[in-house]
C-alpha cells in the first residue's frame, strides 16, 4: 500500500480509499486511529549504537591488535617513549574512525529536517494548522504559495499551482500541476503532474491534496530507506593497507621465531634471544606506516580546503585519486541553476544574448555585431511585452532597487517568482528596459492567468495617452494561432502563410538546440474591452517575436571537463530534465558526442535488465528524466564493471546514489544537508573546477604513500635480514634489542612523514587513472623494496663484519653496524622521492622538511654515540674517522654510483649549450 500508484487513480478514487471527507476532513477520533496504525510523519532511524561502543570497536582490526602488543612489549623493554608513540598513534586513528562513523550517521538526521514543521489540514470541519509530525494518510492538505510540503499527496484542487521539485527530481524549473488527469503507472517521478512530494515547496497558486503517504512511504522517505539500505565500502587505499599489514606482521614474526630459534641453537641465551626477537618484532612491523598515511591525508585536506574542498573522510582524498568515472547531476552542478534568454527572433532576425545567469551584464549580437536596442524597434518592442507581462521580480541581494544603482550594481542578482519569467526580466534588464519604469508612463488594469490548458497569459495595460494595450506570452504555436499580423520595424504587417512557416521553422530551430521557446505578441484594445478583458481578446494579435532560453552551463566547467578527460576520466551526467535539453548541454560541454556516445531515458532504463545495462553502460554518458532510483542503478552498473565512481549532486535525490559510490561529492552552496551529510567531500564554491584540483591531489597523494610504503619497508627488510643472515651464519648479534628499538624510531618517524608531503610531479594529471584493482606494490615497486632491503642488509653485514674481523671489537663492531643501518636509510630516504628521476634530477630544496628530518634524525643518531649518558644506554663507543669513511661509504654508494651517472650523463648537453669560440 506504501507504494501505491496514487497517479494512475482519479481524485474520488483516492478520496473513497482514504475514507475522507473534501469538505470535513478527518475526525480528531479517526486522526488518532490512524496515527496509532501508520505512525508520526517523520523519517525512521537505525537503532542507534552507544558512543562508546563504537569507540571500542576501532580497535577490534587486526593491525590495531597487534600494534597494542607492540606497546606492550615496547614498555616491558623499558623503551616508554616507544611505546607512548605507538600509543598515541592507535588512539588518533580510533578517534578519526569514530569521528567518521558519527558523521556518516547525521544523514537520516539531515534528511528528516526536510519534513515541514507545520501543515494545514482540513479537520472537524475547519482549516486547521498542525505540527507536520501529526500528518496521517486521508488528511486533506490545503495548499498555498510558500508552503513546503509535509508528506506525499494526489492532488483533488488545483488554482494554477507550480511546485519547485529541483531538490527530489532534478527538474530546473516549477512544475505545472494538474489536478482531474490521471497518469499511466510507468509515468517517471517528475511527470507525476497531479502528485505533489514532501520536501518540495510551492512556487505559486493554490490546492488541495489527499495525504496518500506520510513519513517513511513518502518518496523522501523511500530515498532515506536506500540510504540506510547502502553499506559502507571500505576504500581501495583501506583495503589495500589491511591486506598489506596482515602479510607484513605474519612474515615478520614468522621471521623472527627463526632469528630466536636460529639463536638459542647456536648457543646463544634464551632470555637475550626472545628479547632480541621481540624487538625486531617491534622494529619489523611497520607501525608507523597508518600514523603517516593519516598525516598525509591530513595534510592533504588541508591543501584542499584552500582550494574549497571540504574531505569529510580522510580516504576519500586518495580514492578521488583513482576516479575513473564522475556522474554529475546536470542542473546547478554543471549548469548555472538559472534560466537563462539565449536567442531573441523578431522582424526576420535572430538576436544571440551575452551573459550568464541572473547577472544584468550582457549584450545583443546579430550577426555577430552588437545592436543598440534602443534603436531596435522591434527588439524594444518584444523585450517590453516580455517584462510586462510578467510575475516575477528581480532584486539585487534581495532588495528591489531603483535608477542608477541599478547599473552600479552588475552582480548579486536574483529572481523572486517563476524562473522562466525572471530570464525574460533579465534580457529586458540588459537592454535597459524595467518593468518598474515602464509602469510609471504605464498601469496594469487587468491580468488573464496562465493556466496549462490555455499555454498563454494575458496582461492588460494602459499608457499616459489612454491608449490600451494587450501583452500576451505562451506555448509558440498557441500564440501564432491567434495573431492575424507581424511586428516590423515599420510597423505591424500581415501575418502570410509564408511568415508563419518561417516562424515555425526557427521555434524548431531554437527547440533543437534545447531552448525553452516563449513567443510574445500585442494588440490595441477599447476602453471598454480594456475594462472587462477575457479570453476572447486574445486574438487578431500581433506577432512580435520568439524568446528561447536555457540553463547554461557553468562557464569553468567545459575547461575543467576537458582536464578530465586529459586525465583519462570519463564524465557522465545524469539529471531528471528532458533528453533534448540534457543533450543539448552534455554537448556544449563535450560530454556527449554524436554517433559516438549514448543518451538513454530512465523509462529506457526501466525496460532493460542489468546485463543489458551492463553491456552498454560505458557507452552512455547522458542518463534523462531519471529516479534516485535510477541512479543507484547507474553507480552499481559502473562499479560492476570495475570502475571507481565519483558522484556530484546537491538533490536529496542524489544522497542515495553520493552514498553508494565509492566517492560521494556534494554541492555546499546549494546542496541539500541530506546530501552533504551523505558524502565523502564537499565543494565549498559548487564549482566542478575543484574536482580537477581533488583528483590531482589525490593522485598526488597516493604517490606519496607509495614513496614511503617504499621506504618503511625497504628499510623494515634490512633491518630483519641483518639479524636472520647473521643468525644464519653463525655470527655473533650485529645489534642489541636496544638498538633495533632507536633504529625503528629515528629512521621511521620524521624522514618518513616528510615524504608524505613531497610535491606532485608536474606531470601527474597527464596520466590515465589507476587500474582500480591496482596493487599498491606495482609499477615494479616490490622489486625495488626487496632490492635495496636486501642492500641495506648486507651493507650492515658487511660493515660489520669487517670492524669485527680487523679489530677484534664487538661493542665497535655493533656500533658501526649500528650507524651503518641509520645512515643506509637516511642515503635511501632520498631516492624514495622518485620512481623515475634520480636525486640529482630533484631539486634538494623542493621539500625542506625532508632535509630537516634527515638533519634531524642524525643529530639524534649522533648523540646515542657520544654522549656519555646515552651511549651507556645504548652500548655504544666512538668510531675513528677511518670507519666513518667505511660507513658513510658503503651506506651511500648509490648515491655515489648516481653521481657519476649523472656528471656524464649531462656533460655532453652542457657542452653544446656553451658557446663556441671560432
Amino acid at each position: 500500500m506504501n507504494r501505491e500508484k496514487w497517479y494512475a487513480r482519479t481524485p474520488d478514487e483516492v478520496v473513497a480509499f482514504w475514507q475522507t471527507n473534501l469538505f470535513d476532513g478527518l475526525s480528531a477520533s479517526e486522526v488518532k486511529n490512524r496515527l496509532d496504525k501508520f505512525g508520526y510523519n517523520e523519517l525512521a532511524e537505525k537503532e542507534k549504537t552507544a558512543w562508546w561502543k563504537r569507540f571500542l570497536a576501532q580497535f577490534q582490526d587486526f593491525m590495531v591488535l597487534v600494534l597494542l602488543g607492540a606497546t606492550l612489549i615496547s614498555a616491558f623493554l623499558g623503551e616508554y617513549a616507544d611505546a607512548i608513540t605507538i600509543l598515541i598513534i592507535v588512539l588518533m586513528n580510533a578517534v578519526l574512525g569514530f569521528i567518521q562513523e558519527y558523521r556518516a550517521e547525521q544523514s537520516l538526521a539531515a534528511l528528516k529536517k526536510l519534513a515541514s514543521p507545520t501543515a494545514r489540514v482540513i479537520r472537524n470541519s475547519i482549516v486547521q494548522q498542525i505540527p507536520a509530525r501529526e500528518l496521517v494518510p486521508g488528511d486533506i492538505l490545503v495548499l498555498e504559495a510558500g508552503d513546503r510540503l509535509a508528506a506525499d499527496g494526489r492532488l483533488i484542487d488545483v488554482n494554477n499551482l507550480e511546485v519547485e521539485e529541483a531538490a527530489l527530481t532534478g527538474e530546473s524549473t516549477p512544475v505545472r500541476k494538474i489536478a482531474d488527469r490521471k497518469f499511466s503507472e510507468d509515468a517517471p517521478l517528475g511527470d507525476r503532474k497531479n502528485m505533489v512530494f514532501a520536501g518540495t515547496s510551492i512556487v505559486r497558486g493554490r490546492g488541495k491534496a489527499v495525504v496518500c503517504a506520510s513519513g517513511m512511504a513518502t518518496e523522501v522517505g523511500h530515498i532515506a530507506g536506500m540510504i540506510q539500505a547502502a553499506a559502507d565500502e571500505a576504500t581501495p587505499l583501506e583495503r589495500r593497507l589491511e591486506h598489506l599489514g596482515k602479510w607484513l606482521v605474519l612474515g615478520c614474526l614468522a621471521i623472527c621465531l627463526v632469528v630466536v630459534i636460529t639463536g638459542v641453537a647456536k648457543g646463544e641465551s634464551l632470555f637475550l634471544m626472545c628479547m632480541a626477537g621481540i624487538s625486531l618484532a617491534v622494529a619489523a612491523i611497520p607501525e608507523g606506516l597508518p600514523a603517516i598515511v593519516t598525516v598525509a591525508l591530513a595534510l592533504g585536506v588541508q591543501r584542499m580546503i584552500k582550494q574549497r574542498a571540504i574531505i569529510r573522510k580522510l580516504p576519500a582524498v586518495e580514492t578521488l585519486g583513482c576516479t575513473t568515472v564522475i556522474c554529475s547531476d546536470k542542473t546547478g552542478t554543471l549548469t548555472q541553476n538559472a534560466m537563462t534568454v539565449r536567442q531573441i527572433f523578431t522582424d526576420g532576425n535572430i538576436y544571440e544574448i551575452t551573459g550568464a545567469g541572473y547577472d544584468i551584464k550582457g549584450s545583443f549580437l546579430l550577426n555577430q555585431q552588437e545592436v543598440d536596442v534602443s534603436k531596435d524597434k522591434s527588439l524594444q518592442q518584444c523585450l517590453t511585452i516580455g517584462a510586462l507581462c510578467n510575475n516575477s521580480v528581480l532584486k539585487h541581494n534581495n532588495v528591489t532597487i531603483t535608477g542608477v544603482w541599478r547599473k552600479k550594481n552588475t552582480s548579486g542578482w536574483s529572481i523572486e517568482g517563476d524562473p522562466t519569467e525572471g530570464a525574460i526580466i533579465v534580457a529586458a534588464a540588459k537592454a535597459g528596459i524595467w518593468q518598474a519604469e515602464a509602469e510609471k508612463t504605464k498601469k496594469r488594469l487587468a491580468e488573464i492567468p496562465f493556466e496549462s490548458e490555455r499555454r498563454r497569459m494575458s496582461v492588460v495595460y494602459r499608457d499616459e495617452s489612454d491608449i490600451h494595450t494587450l501583452y500576451t506570452k505562451g506555448a509558440p504555436d498557441t500564440i501564432l494561432e491567434l495573431c492575424r499580423y507581424y511586428q516590423t520595424a515599420a510597423g505591424p504587417a500581415s501575418l502570410t502563410a509564408e511568415r508563419i512557416a518561417n516562424i515555425n521553422l526557427i521555434n524548431e530551430q531554437m527547440a533543437s538546440q534545447a531552448l525553452r521557446v516563449l513567443a510574445v505578441a500585442y494588440r490595441r484594445l477599447t476602453r471598454d474591452q480594456a475594462h472587462n478583458p477575457d479570453e476572447s481578446l486574445e486574438n487578431n494579435l500581433v506577432f512580435a517575436g520568439l524568446i528561447g532560453m536555457i540553463d547554461p552551463p557553468r562557464e569553468e566547467v567545459k575547461s575543467s571537463i576537458a582536464l578530465c578527460r586529459e586525465a583519462g576520466i570519463k564524465t557522465v551526467m545524469i539529471t531528471g530534465d528532458h533528453k533534448n535539453t540534457a543533450i543539448a548541454i552534455a554537448q556544449e560541454l563535450q560530454i556527449y558526442k554524436e554517433n559516438q556516445n549514448r543518451a538513454i531515458t530512465g523509462k529506457e532504463l526501466d525496460a532493460m535488465s542489468e546485463s543489458d545495462l551492463d553491456a552498454i553502460v560505458n557507452s552512455i554518458t547522458v542518463y534523462a528524466r531519471v529516479s534516485p532510483a535510477h541512479k543507484l542503478r547507474i553507480v552499481r552498473a559502473l562499479k560492476r564493471q570495475g570502475h571507481i565512481v565519483a558522484m556530484t549532486g546537491d538533490g536529496v535525490n542524489d544522497a542515495p546514489a553520493i552514498k553508494e559510490a565509492d566517492i560521494g561529492v556534494a554541492m555546499g552552496l546549494t546542496g541539500t544537508d541530506v546530501t552533504k551529510e551523505a558524502s565523502a567531500m564537499v565543494l565549498a564554491d559548487d564549482n566542478f573546477a575543484t574536482i580537477v584540483a581533488a583528483v590531482e591531489e589525490g593522485r598526488g597523494i597516493y604517490e606519496n604513500i607509495r614513496k614511503f610504503i617504499r621506504y618503511l619497508l625497504s628499510c623494515n627488510i634490512g633491518e630483519v635480514l641483518t639479524m636472520f643472515l647473521a643468525a644464519l651464519l653463525g655470527l655473533p648479534m650485529p645489534l642489541l634489542p636496544v638498538q633495533i628499538l632507536w633504529v625503528n624510531l629515528v629512521t621511521d618517524g620524521l624522514p618518513a612523514m616528510a615524504l608524505g608531503i613531497d610535491p606532485n610531479d608536474p606531470n601527474i594529471m597527464r596520466r590515465p587513472p589507476r587500474p582500480p584493482g591496482e596493487s599498491v606494490f606495482s609499477r615494479g615497486l616490490s622489486r625495488k623494496i626487496i632490492g635495496r632491503g636486501i642492500q641495506i642488509g648486507l651493507s650492515t653485514l658487511f660493515v660489520f663484519n669487517v670492524v669485527y674481523y680487523f679489530q677484534n671489537d664487538l661493542a665497535l663492531a655493533r656500533t658501526a653496524a649500528f650507524a651503518t643501518l641509520v645512515y643506509c636509510q637516511m642515503f635511501h630516504v632520498f631516492d624514495c622521492r622518485s620512481e623515475t628521476s634520480t636525486i640529482f634530477e630533484l631539486k634538494f630544496t623542493s621539500n625542506k622538511y625532508l632535509l630537516m628530518a634527515v638533519i634531524f634524525s642524525t643529530i639524534m643518531q649522533l648523540s646515542v654515540m657520544y654522549i656519555p649518558f646515552l651511549s651507556s644506554i645504548f652500548s655504544t663507543v666512538p668510531l675513528s674517522l677511518g670507519n666513518w669513511a667505511l660507513i658513510l661509504t658503503v651506506s651511500g654508494w648509490t648515491l655515489i654510483v648516481n653521481a657519476f651517472k649523472h656528471l656524464f650523463t649531462h656533460r655532453p648537453a652542457r657542452r653544446a649549450a656553451l658557446p663556441q669560440n671560432r
